[in-house]
């Protein structure tokens, strides 16, 4: 299953829309436990950056999976409490945004994902990574899958719970740094953010890193 050629051969031939054809390929090969991880917030300007790994049973197929850019946030919310219950195992891995400007963003959502299987309470034996690269420093083995969000029913649902958790993290720092509304964009620069970013300078919760805002306070 390994090697990129192979992903992209697989992914080719693969029905639209999340499926178990992944894992059961993993499954017939004697892996029981394979994890789909996902992250949500690697793109943004402000908060965490938080990786999801869930194991689903072949016993307990959820309906309706999918990206969760794709799917309103009522529907994800609805999805996400079925994944709580009727996954094998679910792992939540955070990276902040001072770990995001101490390494980088790769490194940091790396370390996320790690976390996150870390907190599955089985032994995970494969992963399925969604996009391109493979996670770093990970001692299982694993295939990144591009675009894996949108065909390996895994990986949709971690999608789908890193979404949801870190949504929640980024309405819970809108209370403590309300002068940025960070309910209304997660932390992902909008013109609105960045021109609050702007008029107030960045707070402790913003990546000082990331090129939009480590040029703003050269600005100023």
């Amino acid at each position: 299953m390994t090697g990129g050629g192979h992903t992209k051969r697989g992914t080719d031939s693969i029905q639209s829309g999340p499926s178990f054809l992944w894992e059961e390929r993993l499954w017939n090969g004697g892996y029981s436990y394979v994890a789909g991880v996902d992250e949500a917030g690697r793109g943004a300007l402000a908060g965490p950056v938080v990786a999801a790994a869930v194991i689903l049973s072949p016993h307990h197929i959820i309906k309706d999976l999918n990206d969760s850019k794709k799917l309103t946030p009522k529907n994800r919310d609805r999805l996400y409490r079925i994944i709580m219950h009727r996954a094998v195992s679910v792992g939540v891995g955070i990276a902040s945004s001072r770990e995001i400007d101490q390494q980088n963003i790769w490194s940091a959502t790396c370390l996320a994902a790690r976390r996150a299987l870390t907190r599955i309470h089985v032994p995970v034996q494969y992963v399925l990574m969604d996009g391109s690269l493979r996670i770093k420093n990970l001692d299982i083995p694993q295939d990144p899958i591009t675009k894996g969000d949108a065909i390996s029913s895994s990986i949709a649902a971690a999608s789908i719970v890193a979404k949801v958790r870190r949504d929640r993290i980024m309405k819970y720092l809108d209370q403590v740094f309300p002068l940025f509304r960070l309910d209304l964009h997660m932390g992902y620069g909008t013109t609105s953010h960045r021109t609050m970013i702007l008029e107030h300078g960045p707070c402790e919760q913003h990546r000082h890193t990331f090129g939009p805002i480590s040029q703003m306070r050269l600005w100023k």
